[in-house]
């Protein structure tokens, strides 16, 4: 029988996605983990992966169409042997969500990537392959009451045939009604003239500045931000970089680099700023994984370097560069950029000297970097001119107090001006 595939859920926060580009087109024979598609979701453009082998028989929404909704028909894929045009067995409708507090839904894990939407008991979704789901369905097995042996849970063939085998059957479920197809995008509202303002141009809002646009509202509303700066001498820390560059051609170690690793290793010495709110409580993490924020021309997106305390500054380098690049060619896989225990935002490259970041949800600071510049200071009872740049962390006052986050900033400030400590 023919298999409904749908437009999968790529992140927590994605209801509705683009259909960028098909891969595989109508008659192309398709294979278990062949890419054939691009989604643009709300956060990048991802890849999505076949789970069943077959012919890609139909294509049901055509590349470039918008608003298409989770959960609904996207293409048919025809085993060898059916005819073509078939048609498939009803696409499973996922159970009604329940309500859940703005804290939870930014707490919630990410759902694995898959080339269909997963069944759902019971109100508890269940991930489950195409060809399970089919070989469940006709056997009259309860997909709920199996185990799965394939990535992250997934159910897949191999469990029902043991289910099979062992005599698990139990009474047929009806089959759910077929998902709406998604409608034809809604079209743009002309331009007309505006009262008091000049002649514009109205450009469309991409999912991901949409998505953006809710969650710094959503951060600024419900996290009660407060803010401490310091400032860092950073004349030892350039001339370390100078050094480190200089031994080594194939070296490319930014400032920036050098404090991915100082935050990372202060936020070891001082844990209660390696914290999330929860309404659950307070999380506290035991590694260092620090989002960098990059700015694309979608808007902003933040790539993480995990275990940034247990990595070298020429690994974190590598790796901060290479992310970069895939986050602005928006090709960065979904744990690349989900998650995260801290965040940086570094403004110094434009001359902002000083500057408060929004708190990346649902992260518990983020620590904005200001442009190094030279300034008059006091030594030894003396005036001097020394290289200082700015430092202001934001801080979420329900799980970092103002005692947590000056402590911080001290240890910060005490490895960014001594930078030979972050290599012991």
């Amino acid at each position: 029988m023919p298999i409904t595939i749908t437009m999968p859920a790529l992140s927590p926060t994605m209801t509705e996605g683009k259909l960028a580009k098909w891969l595989k087109q109508a008659g192309d024979k398709v294979a278990p983990g062949d890419v054939i598609a691009e989604i643009e979701t709300d956060k990048a453009t991802m890849e999505v992966e076949a789970v069943d082998e077959g012919v890609l028989d139909q294509i049901l929404v055509q590349a470039g169409t918008e608003h298409v909704a989770v959960n609904s028909p996207i293409a048919v894929l025809r085993g060898e042997g059916e005819a073509p045009g078939a048609k498939p067995a009803p696409a499973a409708v996922p159970a009604p969500a329940t309500t859940v507090s703005p804290q939870a839904s930014r707490s919630a894990p990410a759902a694995p990537p898959a080339a269909v939407a997963a069944p759902s008991h019971g109100g508890d979704r269940v991930f489950a392959s195409p060809l399970a789901r089919r070989m469940a369905a006709q056997a009259g097995i309860d997909l709920a009451g199996l185990r799965g042996s394939g990535p992250q849970g997934r159910i897949v063939k191999h469990d029902v045939e043991a289910a099979i085998a062992g005599g698990k059957a139990a009474p047929k479920a009806a089959p759910a009604a077929a998902a709406t197809l998604p409608g034809a995008p809604a079209p743009t509202a002309p331009i007309v003239p505006t009262a008091g303002f000049p002649p514009f141009e109205l450009v469309p809002a991409t999912t991901m500045r949409k998505t953006i646009a809710r969650r710094l509202t959503e951060a600024k509303q419900t996290i009660p931000h407060f803010y401490l700066s310091i400032d860092c001498e950073i004349d030892k820390l350039l001339s370390l970089r100078k050094e480190l560059n200089a031994s080594d051609e194939k070296l490319k170690i930014s400032v920036n680099d050098m404090i991915v690793k100082a935050s990372a290793i202060a936020l070891m010495r001082v844990p209660a700023a390696n914290a999330a709110w929860t309404e659950e409580g307070m999380r506290l993490y035991k590694s260092a994984d620090i989002s960098v924020a990059v700015a694309t021309d979608g808007g902003l997106i933040t790539p993480i370097v995990r275990g940034a305390e247990g990595k070298g500054l020429a690994k974190i380098a590598a790796e901060t560069k290479d992310l970069a690049a895939r986050a602005r060619a928006g090709k960065l896989k979904l744990d690349e950029f989900q998650g995260g225990t801290f965040s940086i935002s570094n403004l110094g490259m434009y001359g902002i000297r000083a500057f408060s970041a929004v708190i990346n949800p649902p992260q518990g600071a983020i620590l904005a970097v200001g442009a190094g510049e030279q300034r008059p200071v006091v030594k030894a009872g003396a005036l001097a001119i020394a290289t200082v740049v700015t430092l202001t962390l934001s801080s979420d006052h329900r799980v970092v107090d103002g005692a947590v986050g000056a402590e911080f900033l001290k240890a910060l400030k005490a490895l960014i001006e001594d930078p030979m400590t972050m290599l012991l």
